[in-house]
């Protein structure tokens, strides 16, 4: 599928002094992008030249799941970026410091750092296993934190400096607590984390937005749930996550902060109009809209 979403600068951003509308040689953090959303966006940034450090825990292929950290980043070379693979897992603060070094160490430094990891269970409270509840929280939440947290002194020496995490507004409809408790306290922790942290580095010039899609987007994580391969059929694609996402980390990071964006919101302001092209496989299925919204 090709991109709607250029990225080149408009006449009136060319008069000003903005971002150029690529990611050309920036180096992005990225956690969990061996597959899915995550890979989408990594390779979009690759299309522009950027450098991505891959952080995820894949280094051996998983019977249920597509691709490891080593193939995402042979992926990202062939689509024209350079790619550094890093073993770990975000629970581990050894391992969160490893690549934030790694990414400093191989290419300067760091200018987007984006929370992409994250673990789904939609058991209800009486249902859910502890141990999953820890695993969401832990990947979540404490994930979400801990590479924000190390890599805020690289990204404050950057010039357009972001930080991008996958999560949606804070919507306090009780029907999505009473849904899914365990699950709504790990994601919205996510997007706590986007409000308190803009807040706090706005002094620094530090970017910080959540994004989250508008319907289901066809993952490993949707088709391996009961049901998933009937759910899927009416899930995009998520290259309109990727797109959503390189609009985003090229705008001017001191204008665009504390923002909890939707996929459809950000192309729509970038002058897209016909969202039909990211349908993955729905041409006979209504498509599926993403819970919090």
């Amino acid at each position: 599928m090709d991109f709607v979403y250029s990225g080149a600068m408009t006449p009136d951003e060319a008069k000003h002094d903005v971002p150029a509308r690529t990611l050309n040689g920036k180096t992005i953090l990225i956690s969990g992008g061996s597959r899915g959303i995550g890979l989408a966006i990594a390779r979009r940034a690759a299309a522009d030249g950027a450098n991505i450090v891959l952080m995820a825990k894949t280094a051996q292929p998983h019977p249920r799941l597509e691709g490891t950290v080593y193939t995402a980043a042979a992926e990202l070379v062939d689509a024209g970026g350079q790619a550094h693979p890093v073993v770990g897992d975000v629970r581990n603060e050894e391992d969160v410091q490893s690549a934030v070094d790694a990414a400093v160490g191989q290419f300067g430094g760091i200018d987007v750092v984006i929370n992409n990891a994250s673990a789904i269970d939609l058991s209800s409270t009486r249902d859910i296993d502890m141990k999953r509840y820890d695993l969401m929280a832990d990947i979540n939440i404490r994930g979400t934190l801990a590479l924000s947290k190390f890599s805020i002194d690289a990204l404050s020496k950057a010039a357009n400096p972001h930080i991008l995490t996958l999560s949606p507004p804070l919507n306090l409809d009780p029907k999505w607590a009473g849904a899914h408790l365990p699950y709504t306290m790990a994601k919205y922790g996510m997007s706590l984390t986007t409000l308190g942290l803009a807040e706090e580095l706005a002094g620094e010039g530090i970017g910080v937005n959540s994004l989250w899609p508008c319907t289901l987007i066809n993952t490993a994580a949707i088709r391996n749930m009961p049901g998933g391969q009937q759910i899927a059929a009416g899930a995009r694609g998520p290259q309109i996550m990727a797109d959503a996402a390189h609009a985003v980390l090229t705008r001017p990071a001191r204008s665009t902060t504390g923002n909890f964006y939707t996929d459809e919101q950000v192309l729509a302001e970038e002058g897209v109009t016909d969202f039909s092209i990211y349908n993955d496989g729905t041409a006979q299925a209504e498509l599926v809209p993403d819970i919090f919204l």
